[in-house]
């Protein structure tokens, strides 16, 4: 492998690659992210401020025949200057170590559908040996006591062979998903292994304090570490009264004479940016239009991707018993849904795809006429300065996963309101919902609440949309991508190097 002159003192380990590939006449070229949002600009933003670091992801390769690519390549774009390190996977070990693996086995535990669970077609032996490829490319680059921070639930592995390989680096590894509770993580045959993975670590992140806790207890009840440090919950979080509060948190456990310290930070979004785009006259004229498309009708946005966990099957009932119930809406709603088809190969989605697409042309058929359709679906992704303009513009933004690690989502629809208040309504089960407790909360298990919910807010009054709208974005402006990335910058620096059968105190 191609190796930096330099050993790096900062790695990023995602699969994901930090650009857009494309070719251009017939040419390579890496290209800036279109969305200045969500996690990947948040983890560049990392990158442009070390002067040596490196980010290493997979590139998918031919299964058969050469597959000459750099393996290194050097990227300038607006968060600066960084080398990416691309790890070749051929096209089976893909399939086995994220269609099947990552998504029909590890995705239903963490989300708290064991039903889903499919033990068959995993093969655990790739998972673990891609997740090795992974640690070793990634320590090829770095320094005996560098900074090593993975990214989410696919490489739970990648810790324990860093370990093995460079004992004195610093490990971090931030969790995405949500983390489930014991009773639901142990379905996993292989709970064991990953758990000791994730204790070689010095620090485990996680969006918010539940999915902290949840690990602790696992980690106690299954692996015999102790809580080292337990502390109140504060800062966005509310610690009671929703379904996903904790009032007191886990900050650190003792294992096997080490410290693993556990931190509970959620990702903002970037306000600023947000309002930036939507002060330009261009984004003026695009909210203009679709004012003027909409007409009178109110305005219901829901986001997200096709995947049974994101309950876009349960909003789009709820619409069609919205439509029979309430007459009175007729030509008077319109629902945008956007719901972006999955990757190829990715098949444990089909039939979630299969039933969205069923139900969007059932609620057409059923009420719609000449003048009038009442749901646009779209399955490709809307680009982000055409998506803001929409949330400006909607109403209602709907956003009901049956289970989410966070939902940047509903932080980019709080961040786009200005003038006539929209009304966000937000899953309980969802990540974000601890942080944006003004808006209108809902089960979606629950028929009653669904519809409660949305009755609730396109009846809400103005004073009272901009009541709960003030409170969420005072929230999201505070908490923003900025100040979750000092928050992190914090935590690492804090980490001193620890020789085995030593124990690191934390403050209390």
């Amino acid at each position: 492998m191609a190796q930096s002159i330099k050993k790096s003192s900062f790695v990023i380990v995602y699969h994901r690659q930090p650009y857009e590939e494309a070719v251009e006449n017939g040419k390579v070229v890496y290209k800036e992210n279109k969305s200045p949002n969500g996690i990947v600009p948040a983890l560049k933003g990392f990158l442009g401020s070390a002067e040596d670091a490196v980010w290493v992801a997979w590139k998918q390769v031919p299964s058969s025949g050469s597959h000459d690519f750099p393996r290194s390549v050097r990227i300038n774009d607006s968060y600066g200057s960084y080398d990416v390190v691309r790890l070749p996977l051929k096209a089976e070990q893909v399939k086995a170590f994220y269609h099947v693996t990552s998504k029909e086995a590890l995705w239903p535990i963490l989300h708290s559908f064991p039903s889903k669970f499919n033990y068959a077609p995993v093969d655990w032996d790739n998972f673990r040996n891609v997740n090795r490829l992974f640690a070793e490319a990634a320590c090829e680059q770095a320094s005996d006591d560098a900074f090593i921070w993975v990214h989410d639930y696919n490489l739970w592995l990648v810790p324990h062979f860093i370990r093995q390989i460079k004992p004195n680096a610093r490990i971090a590894l931030f969790h995405h998903t949500p983390f489930p509770s014991p009773d639901a993580f142990n379905v996993l045959p292989w709970r064991e292994e990953i758990l000791g993975s994730l204790l070689d670590c010095n620090i485990v992140g996680f969006h918010i304090p539940r999915y902290a806790e949840n690990f602790a207890s696992v980690a106690c009840s299954l692996m015999g570490a102790e809580r080292h440090h337990v502390r109140d919950v504060k800062g966005p979080f509310s610690p009671t009264g929703t379904a996903l509060s904790e009032p007191q948190v886990t900050t650190a456990l003792k294992y096997k004479g080490r410290l693993v310290e556990i931190d509970a930070w959620p990702i903002g979004t970037n306000p600023a940016v947000i309002e930036k785009h939507l002060s330009s006259f261009e984004a003026g004229q695009r909210v203009a239009e679709i004012h003027s498309e909409i007409g009178d009708r109110r305005l219901i946005i829901s986001v997200g991707r096709v995947d049974y966990v994101k309950g876009t099957k349960e909003m789009l009932e709820a619409f069609d018993r919205l439509l029979q119930r309430r007459p009175d809406l007729k030509e008077k709603v319109k629902l945008f849904c956007i719901c972006v088809a999955p990757a190829d190969g990715m098949s444990a989605y089909r039939s979630a795809q299969r039933e969205v697409e069923r139900l969007v042309g059932a609620i057409n058929g059923k009420y719609g006429n000449l003048r009038w359709t009442p749901i646009m679906l779209s399955t490709r992704g809307v680009p982000f300065d055409e998506l803001v303009c929409y949330y400006r513009a909607a109403d209602v933004c709907w956003i009901t996963p049956l289970r989410d690690g966070l939902n940047l989502v509903a932080k980019e629809f709080i961040g786009a309101q200005n003038g006539d208040p929209g009304v966000l309504i937000l899953s309980e089960f969802a990540g974000a919902a601890v942080e944006l407790t003004e808006s209108v909360s809902v089960n979606p298990y629950s028929e009653r609440s669904m519809d409660a919910a949305i009755d609730a807010a396109l009846n809400m009054r103005e004073d009272e949309r901009a009541r709960r709208l003030a409170k969420m974005k005072e929230r999201v402006r505070t908490w923003d991508v900025e100040h979750w990335a000092q928050h992190v910058r914090g935590r690492f620096e804090g980490l001193k190097v620890v020789k085995p059968g030593q124990v690191r105190n934390v403050a209390s």
